[in-house]
């Protein structure tokens, strides 16, 4: 569905240049928009490739333990099927910990290791309720320092690239709340129904 929308923007758009003959306009902006897409990339690749790096030592000096030590109570309450299972909350942790620093693609091979261990728990390879709200934590994660967002900022020329950091608290916070209470609201009318 998605290649089909993204077919059709394209589509629309030669046709439009080909309309009102600004066919050289449109390749100009195909070029340019191709060039900054790369510059842009390699940018946040480095911002990407440090935090992961700090990721991994944080996991081997076990630090990973400690924050799960210091989020298990809210760990234990909103995913106890995982209590008992220090792997799997130190794992949650550190995706958790990473999309606090708005490090979202970073966050994501921490989120696919943690979901693995779910899965592996789990001899019925049916997603769990804990898998299903960890899915949703970590699509509506709080962001408390959006570094990846003050990255593209900055490449962009802002001068205050956090300047934003209200905001991006207030939405993010507010975003959370929500998914998470419609996750467990569903939860228990589910659970009625059986």
């Amino acid at each position: 569905m998605l290649n089909a929308i993204w077919f059709g923007m394209i589509l629309s758009s030669v046709v439009c240049a080909l309309v009102t003959g600004r066919l050289g306009n449109l390749s100009a902006a195909v070029m340019d928009g191709a060039k900054d897409a790369v510059e842009l990339t390699i940018f946040l690749l480095g911002s990407m490739c440090a935090w992961l790096g700090f990721l991994k030592i944080a996991e081997k000096s076990r630090l990973t333990d400690l924050l799960a030590s210091a989020f298990s109570p809210v760990i234990d309450r909103l995913f106890p099927e995982y209590r008992e299972d220090r792997e799997i909350k130190g794992k949650m942790c550190m995706n958790f910990s990473a999309n606090f620093l708005g490090l979202g693609n970073a966050a994501t091979p921490l989120g696919l290791a943690a979901v693995s261990a779910m899965a592996k728990k789990n001899p019925e390879n049916a997603p769990t309720k804990g898998m299903i709200l960890f899915v949703v934590f970590n699509t509506a994660s709080i962001q408390l320092l959006p570094v990846n967002m003050a990255a593209m900022r900055s490449s962009c020329g802002s001068a205050e690239p956090f300047a934003v950091l209200p905001e991006i608290w207030i939405t993010s916070l507010a975003a959370l709340c929500t998914c998470v209470l419609c996750c467990k609201l569903l939860e228990r009318r589910t659970f009625r129904k059986l």
